[in-house]
């Protein structure tokens, strides 16, 4: 990843844990402290929701910065479950690889 969208995508998803997820929906928590750090994060949080938001299978996103929270509600048919633990912790499957393109592709239209 060479271009500007895809270091800030992984710049950005280094910070994120799973904090909830069930099929269909999965909820977001960014690890940064409410400091300088968290607002270098908020416009790369905005990129990540409004390139979610374009995907197919996303049926609805509900990002709350003060709460450093994302909710997303998928098609889990669409997107398999296990994409979003593998896209998360950066494992190379080819689901996580896919989430992970699909993004990385959105966010260059950004």
């Amino acid at each position: 990843m060479s271009d500007p969208s895809a270091a800030g995508l992984l710049r950005f998803t280094r910070h994120l844990e799973i904090a909830h997820h069930l099929p269909g929906r999965i909820r977001l928590k960014l690890k940064v402290p409410l400091d300088s750090e968290i607002i270098a994060m908020a416009d790369e949080a905005k990129r990540f929701g409004k390139a979610l938001a374009k995907m197919d299978g996303i049926r609805s996103i509900s990002l709350n910065p003060l709460a450093r929270s994302c909710v997303v509600e998928y098609d889990p048919s669409g997107i398999p479950p296990s994409a979003w633990r593998d896209f998360v912790s950066g494992d190379a499957t080819p689901e996580g690889e896919a989430l992970r393109n699909d993004l990385h592709g959105l966010l260059a239209g950004l």
